[in-house]
């Protein structure tokens, strides 16, 4: 695979990520009834589950600069891993918010060589970083 073509798959993963995350974000800023509904399941208030939004809205933003977007990737694992844990807590359905952090994961090492060298662990590339 050349290298423009991993570029375009990257940025079009990017942007799906971006559409999907924004678009939860929005809907638990934004204090609708689905997010509402599912912020009381988790025993959330109205302004911490926005709080997370705005969180999940950093996070996102941080993923789609090419500068600071190893620290975006890193910081949606994290949320989603949080979001994980308390599906699990709440005996919900785990698939969506694994499949996101899969894709965000995928993306990421699409995106930054870098990050697949260092999981390689290939000591003759990583040194040259």
């Amino acid at each position: 695979m050349t290298v423009k073509t991993k570029n375009i798959i990257g940025w079009i993963l990017s942007g799906i990520i971006g559409l999907m995350l924004i678009a939860s974000a929005a809907d638990k800023i934004s204090a609708s009834a689905h997010a509402l509904q599912m912020g009381a399941s988790f025993g959330l208030t109205a302004n911490t589950y926005s709080v997370l939004g705005i969180i999940e809205i950093l996070s996102v933003v941080l993923f789609l600069f090419p500068r600071t977007g190893i620290l975006g990737m890193l910081l949606l694992s994290s949320y989603l891993g949080g979001a994980i844990a308390t599906h699990l807590q709440h005996q919900q359905n785990i698939i969506f918010p694994m499949a996101i952090e899969a894709l965000v994961w995928i993306t990421a090492v699409i995106r930054f060589p870098e990050l697949a060298t260092r999981m390689r662990n290939n000591k003759s590339k990583s040194n040259q970083l």
